[in-house]
């Protein structure tokens, strides 16, 4: 079984967390994987850095450029996950834009996530049509999981055909913008989340996009199985430094 739908099956809100592969520093990927699981944290998300991240606010983006710099490409995360199984057993999802994929080959991508032990993939540029037609098959070869993001203004017929060829979780955008922590939810957004919990989806329903402490975590997981955050996480690292982690995940759940 998937580690993802092990994680599902728990009984509990689940609390994912998403940063950038070589930020602060090149090496740090691992240390913050070990550090993240250390502190309870249910699922992480390894940011692969791209030049042009349409979907990311500033804080993602700046973070995403620093790993450039520092040196990370796809191979480079790649070799610093290679024993990632002998310490983690958590989830691991890679996020990232298709292209870098596609330069790298699909299939080769696809075999080297296998073998390293990644349980899946969000590509928010790749549309669920085209991943159902055309790299399902392939993703299933491999043991991987594609997540799709959903926003107030997804259709209700497209949020129920991505429930119908996804697996893994929904990853419910909390508003129509790029990513970036806030401090609370309005009602248009607690409203969203009440409109997608009462559709029935097969697939769990996680809600990113403005997570940024325990009063927006406890608001996005009220109507849903978890939440991520990781502008505000970003912003902590960038203050706090790698060995503090356990002190951000306790102020969202303590």
């Amino acid at each position: 079984m998937n580690r993802i739908d092990q994680k599902f099956q728990e009984d509990k809100k689940l609390l994912s967390i998403y940063f950038s592969a070589g930020y602060p520093s090149l090496e740090d990927t691992v240390p913050i994987l070990k550090n993240l699981q250390a502190a309870g944290v249910d699922m992480v998300e390894i940011g692969l850095p791209f030049s042009d991240p349409l979907a990311d606010g500033p804080t993602i983006q700046e973070s995403s450029t620093q790993a450039l710099r520092n040196g990370m490409t796809t191979e480079k995360l790649f070799t610093q996950l290679e024993n990632i199984r002998e310490h983690i057993d958590i989830p691991l999802v890679l996020m990232g834009y298709f292209n870098p994929m596609m330069q790298y080959g699909i299939e080769k991508f696809c075999q080297r996530c296998e073998a390293i032990g990644i349980d899946g993939l969000i590509i928010p540029d790749l549309p669920v049509d085209v991943y159902h037609e055309d790299y399902k098959a392939l993703f299933d070869k491999h043991g991987l999981y594609n997540m799709f993001l959903i926003t107030p203004q997804t259709p209700e017929e497209r949020i129920r055909y991505i429930d119908e060829v996804s697996n893994g979780f929904i990853y419910m955008v909390s508003s129509a913008s790029v990513t970036g922590a806030k401090s609370t939810f309005g009602n248009t957004q607690t409203e969203y989340f009440q409109r997608i919990a009462a559709m029935g989806l097969n697939t769990p329903t996680v809600v990113g996009f403005g997570i940024s402490n325990a009063e927006t975590y406890d608001a996005a997981t009220a109507a849903s199985r978890g939440a991520i955050i990781g502008s505000a996480f970003i912003k902590f690292l960038t203050e706090k430094g790698v060995d503090q982690i356990e002190e951000f995940v306790k102020t969202i759940r303590d």
